[in-house]
Protein backbone atom coordinates (compact mmCIF):
# COMPACT_ATOMS: atom_id res chain seq x y z
CA UNK A 1 0.00 0.00 0.00
CA UNK A 2 2.80 2.47 0.77
CA UNK A 3 3.96 2.39 -2.87
CA UNK A 4 0.68 4.08 -3.74
CA UNK A 5 1.02 6.83 -1.14
CA UNK A 6 2.32 10.21 -2.20
CA UNK A 7 1.09 13.71 -2.90
CA UNK A 8 -1.44 14.07 -5.70
CA UNK A 9 -1.47 17.41 -7.53
CA UNK A 10 -4.59 16.34 -9.40
CA UNK A 11 -6.35 15.51 -6.14
CA UNK A 12 -5.27 18.89 -4.76
CA UNK A 13 -6.70 20.59 -7.86
CA UNK A 14 -10.06 18.87 -7.35
CA UNK A 15 -10.04 19.88 -3.68
CA UNK A 16 -9.22 23.46 -4.64
CA UNK A 17 -12.17 23.50 -7.06
CA UNK A 18 -14.31 22.30 -4.16
CA UNK A 19 -12.92 24.69 -1.56
CA UNK A 20 -12.80 28.06 -3.32
CA UNK A 21 -16.57 28.46 -3.83
CA UNK A 22 -17.18 27.21 -0.30
CA UNK A 23 -14.88 29.92 1.05
CA UNK A 24 -16.79 32.53 -0.97
CA UNK A 25 -20.04 31.05 0.40
CA UNK A 26 -19.03 31.84 3.98
CA UNK A 27 -19.83 35.49 3.20
CA UNK A 28 -22.85 34.70 1.05
CA UNK A 29 -24.84 32.18 3.05
CA UNK A 30 -28.51 31.74 2.23
CA UNK A 31 -31.20 33.53 4.20
CA UNK A 32 -32.44 31.25 6.96
CA UNK A 33 -29.33 29.04 7.04
CA UNK A 34 -28.95 27.54 10.52
CA UNK A 35 -26.42 24.72 10.91
CA UNK A 36 -27.72 24.14 14.44
CA UNK A 37 -30.75 22.45 12.85
CA UNK A 38 -28.63 19.83 11.07
CA UNK A 39 -28.99 16.22 12.16
CA UNK A 40 -25.89 15.55 14.29
CA UNK A 41 -25.55 12.01 12.94
CA UNK A 42 -25.44 13.31 9.37
CA UNK A 43 -22.95 16.01 10.36
CA UNK A 44 -20.72 13.35 11.95
CA UNK A 45 -20.85 11.22 8.80
CA UNK A 46 -20.11 14.28 6.69
CA UNK A 47 -17.02 15.17 8.77
CA UNK A 48 -15.71 11.59 8.74
CA UNK A 49 -16.23 11.46 4.99
CA UNK A 50 -14.51 14.82 4.48
CA UNK A 51 -11.36 13.66 6.26
CA UNK A 52 -11.42 10.29 4.48
CA UNK A 53 -11.92 11.76 1.00
CA UNK A 54 -9.47 14.61 1.48
CA UNK A 55 -6.83 12.11 2.61
CA UNK A 56 -7.53 9.87 -0.35
CA UNK A 57 -7.48 12.68 -2.88
CA UNK A 58 -4.26 14.24 -1.56
CA UNK A 59 -2.26 11.15 -0.62
CA UNK A 60 -2.86 8.74 -3.50
CA UNK A 61 -0.36 8.69 -6.33
CA UNK A 62 -2.94 6.89 -8.45
CA UNK A 63 -4.78 10.18 -8.83
CA UNK A 64 -2.44 11.60 -11.46
CA UNK A 65 -2.56 12.47 -15.13
CA UNK A 66 -1.60 9.48 -17.26
CA UNK A 67 -1.59 8.76 -20.98
CA UNK A 68 -5.09 8.34 -22.40
CA UNK A 69 -6.69 4.94 -21.76
CA UNK A 70 -10.14 3.60 -21.10
CA UNK A 71 -9.63 4.64 -17.47
CA UNK A 72 -9.37 8.26 -18.58
CA UNK A 73 -13.14 8.37 -19.10
CA UNK A 74 -13.53 8.21 -15.32
CA UNK A 75 -11.39 11.33 -14.99
CA UNK A 76 -13.31 13.04 -17.80
CA UNK A 77 -16.56 12.29 -15.97
CA UNK A 78 -15.17 13.56 -12.68
CA UNK A 79 -13.94 16.76 -14.34
CA UNK A 80 -17.31 17.28 -16.06
CA UNK A 81 -19.14 16.89 -12.74
CA UNK A 82 -16.79 19.39 -11.08
CA UNK A 83 -17.40 21.77 -13.97
CA UNK A 84 -21.15 21.47 -13.41
CA UNK A 85 -20.53 22.07 -9.69
CA UNK A 86 -18.78 25.35 -10.52
CA UNK A 87 -21.70 26.31 -12.78
CA UNK A 88 -24.10 25.53 -9.93
CA UNK A 89 -22.13 27.86 -7.64
CA UNK A 90 -22.12 30.65 -10.23
CA UNK A 91 -25.89 30.34 -10.48
CA UNK A 92 -26.23 30.35 -6.68
CA UNK A 93 -24.06 33.46 -6.28
CA UNK A 94 -26.17 35.33 -8.86
CA UNK A 95 -29.43 34.26 -7.16
CA UNK A 96 -31.24 35.95 -4.24
CA UNK A 97 -29.47 33.28 -2.10
CA UNK A 98 -32.47 31.70 -0.45
CA UNK A 99 -32.54 28.18 0.96
CA UNK A 100 -34.39 27.13 -2.20
CA UNK A 101 -31.46 28.46 -4.26
CA UNK A 102 -28.98 26.71 -1.95
CA UNK A 103 -30.70 23.35 -2.37
CA UNK A 104 -31.58 23.71 -6.06
CA UNK A 105 -30.88 21.04 -8.60
CA UNK A 106 -29.04 21.41 -11.88
CA UNK A 107 -29.82 19.56 -15.10
CA UNK A 108 -31.96 17.05 -13.23
CA UNK A 109 -29.39 16.45 -10.46
CA UNK A 110 -31.16 17.03 -7.12
CA UNK A 111 -29.41 19.15 -4.47
CA UNK A 112 -26.65 19.65 -7.00
CA UNK A 113 -24.40 21.63 -4.67
CA UNK A 114 -24.06 18.51 -2.54
CA UNK A 115 -24.54 15.73 -5.11
CA UNK A 116 -22.19 16.85 -7.88
CA UNK A 117 -18.93 17.01 -5.87
CA UNK A 118 -19.68 13.72 -4.14
CA UNK A 119 -20.22 12.03 -7.49
CA UNK A 120 -17.09 13.73 -8.91
CA UNK A 121 -14.89 12.42 -6.11
CA UNK A 122 -16.37 8.93 -6.50
CA UNK A 123 -15.38 8.94 -10.18
CA UNK A 124 -11.98 10.40 -9.30
CA UNK A 125 -11.43 7.53 -6.86
CA UNK A 126 -12.30 5.01 -9.57
CA UNK A 127 -9.97 6.75 -12.03
CA UNK A 128 -7.10 6.64 -9.55
CA UNK A 129 -8.01 3.10 -8.45
CA UNK A 130 -8.06 4.41 -4.89
CA UNK A 131 -10.49 1.74 -3.74
CA UNK A 132 -10.08 2.58 -0.04
CA UNK A 133 -11.34 6.12 -0.73
CA UNK A 134 -14.66 5.02 -2.25
CA UNK A 135 -16.35 3.98 1.03
CA UNK A 136 -15.33 7.40 2.39
CA UNK A 137 -17.08 9.08 -0.53
CA UNK A 138 -20.21 7.08 0.29
CA UNK A 139 -20.01 8.12 3.96
CA UNK A 140 -19.49 11.74 2.88
CA UNK A 141 -22.42 11.49 0.49
CA UNK A 142 -24.80 10.12 3.11
CA UNK A 143 -23.94 12.96 5.46
CA UNK A 144 -23.56 15.85 3.03
CA UNK A 145 -26.46 15.04 0.72
CA UNK A 146 -28.62 14.09 3.69
CA UNK A 147 -28.03 17.48 5.31
CA UNK A 148 -28.90 19.27 2.07
CA UNK A 149 -32.05 17.19 1.61
CA UNK A 150 -33.10 18.28 5.09
CA UNK A 151 -32.62 21.92 4.11
CA UNK A 152 -34.55 21.30 0.90
CA UNK A 153 -37.49 19.88 2.88
CA UNK A 154 -37.43 22.97 5.10
CA UNK A 155 -37.31 25.31 2.10
CA UNK A 156 -40.29 23.54 0.51
CA UNK A 157 -42.40 23.78 3.70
Amino acid sequence: MTEYLGFSWLGALFLLALTVPNLLWTRRKPQGYAPSREDRRLTLLERIGQVWVTSGALLSRGIALRPWSVWSWWLAGAAALMGLYEIWWARYFRSPRTMADFTAGLLGVPVAGASLPVAAFFLLGIYGRVWWMLPGVVVLGIGHIGIHLGYRREAAA
